[in-house]
């Protein structure tokens, strides 16, 4: 059975869907009545199409709309009043739910307003910390110190 034609999927699969990890949209199901998977008789969350396309929305709302967690929820709200169909409205595709292009990654502050909307403002990108270069014998050797340590702690009931 293809993707396309599942009717249900686990955490991890609708977690590679959406493309956030599993407690993310654990965390979003108590964040976001709509979106509530149903669970099997052994507990496990099984996402159905709906909930993931309300997943999809939710994402786009927050990391690229960069709307809160209240001005999704408020948005969201707004969306259901209207009678317009959230999905259609941020391009989501359900037919095969593609995968979405994740975010430019940038580094940047973040400030919120009273609309629910998060304005980044860009700062400069840091170096990465340089790593220490130390051979494979002298780890070798540090492995050793510590468990010779070790054992004279053990030796008078230190360890």
């Amino acid at each position: 059975m293809s993707e396309e034609e599942k009717l249900f999927y686990t955490i991890g699969e609708a977690a590679q869907v959406v493309d956030v990890k599993p407690y993310v949209l654990r965390y979003w199901e108590s964040e976001f009545k709509k979106l509530n998977p149903q669970k099997s008789e052994t507990g496990q969350r099984t996402y159905r199409k709906k909930d993931l396309q309300v997943a999809l929305t939710i994402k786009r709302l927050l990391y690229d709309e960069k709307y809160t967690i209240a001005g999704a929820l408020q948005k969201l709200e707004e969306l259901e009043k209207a009678g317009l169909d959230q999905m259609d409205m941020f391009g989501i595709k359900t037919p095969g739910l593609p995968k979405p292009e994740p975010p430019a990654a940038e580094p940047a502050e973040i400030s919120g307003d009273e609309t629910g909307r998060i304005e980044p403002v860009k700062i400069a990108p840091q170096p990465p910390a340089p790593r220490p270069s130390i051979s494979r014998e002298k780890v070798r050797e540090l492995k050793n110190l510590i468990a010779e340590t070790h054992s004279i702690l053990k030796k008078y009931n230190l360890a």
